[in-house]
Parts: structure tokens; C-alpha cells; sequence
């Protein structure tokens, strides 16, 4: 796959349909589910869905299922990622974004959709401009 340096480049509405997908899935104990589709630098396509534990506090969050899948999967950078959530508006936690950043690749790009598919676009330095890269 090429490198992808424009968020225009990023194939968004396959990254939608494969998070609104996999969102279904989400087991949930509160009342957000979540999905989330990574698109890889060998242009793969991973999916993953929020899973909260009822007895203890770690929730497995879309994003890292997404990730994990994707290491699972023999990937291991990140082009762009799109969460998926019924929200008017969503971003990756703290934890996620340490999760993105570490297999995002140089040029990154994460998109939140929210309930009525409106997509919103960022590089990942925009999210997290002081990361250590």
C-alpha cells in the first residue's frame, strides 16, 4: 500500500460500515457501545467492539480490541481509525490514544462518528501534539 498522507485518502465509508458493524456486537453494562475500525499501512482492515467486565474496571475499549486484532492479524501500524458511537460526540480516552499512538503511523489520522454519521477528522498530533514520538 502506498503511503497515505491526506485524510482525504482514507477510505472512511469502509472504515464506518466496518465500526457501525462490529459495534453491535459490544457487550455493555452502561450505555455506550462503541465500535471501531482501523485501516492498516498493508491496507487491512480491523475491527474491533467496546467489552465492559462486570466485576472489575477494565473495560476492554473498542479502540484496543481494534488494535489488538490488528497485532493478531501480523499488522502493526496505523493509517487511520474511525470510532463509531451514538454520541454527539466521542474521542479515545487517554489510554486509547497511548494505544493509537504507539502503532500509529508517521502520518495518522483518527475519525469520530457520532449518531447521525457526521464524520469528524483529526491527524493523531492534533489529538495528542506533545506525544513522545
Amino acid at each position: 500500500m502506498e503511503k497515505i498522507t491526506n485524510r482525504n485518502n482514507i477510505p472512511w465509508e469502509e472504515l464506518s460500515v466496518a465500526a457501525w458493524k462490529v459495534r453491535e456486537n459490544a457487550f455493555i453494562i452502561g450505555k455506550t457501545k462503541v465500535g471501531a475500525a482501523i485501516l492498516s499501512d498493508k491496507g487491512n482492515i480491523f475491527s474491533g467492539c467496546n467489552c465492559e467486565h462486570k466485576y472489575r474496571s477494565h473495560d476492554i475499549h473498542a479502540e484496543v480490541n481494534a488494535v489488538g486484532n490488528m497485532i493478531a492479524g501480523g499488522d502493526e501500524k496505523i493509517v487511520g481509525i474511525l470510532i463509531a458511537a451514538e454520541r454527539e460526540f466521542f474521542t479515545p480516552c487517554g489510554s486509547c490514544m497511548d494505544w493509537i499512538m504507539q502503532f500509529a503511523c508517521e502520518e495518522c489520522f483518527v475519525g469520530f462518528e457520532n449518531k447521525d454519521k457526521k464524520l469528524v477528522v483529526f491527524n493523531v498530533n492534533e489529538l495528542m501534539p506533545y506525544y513522545p514520538r
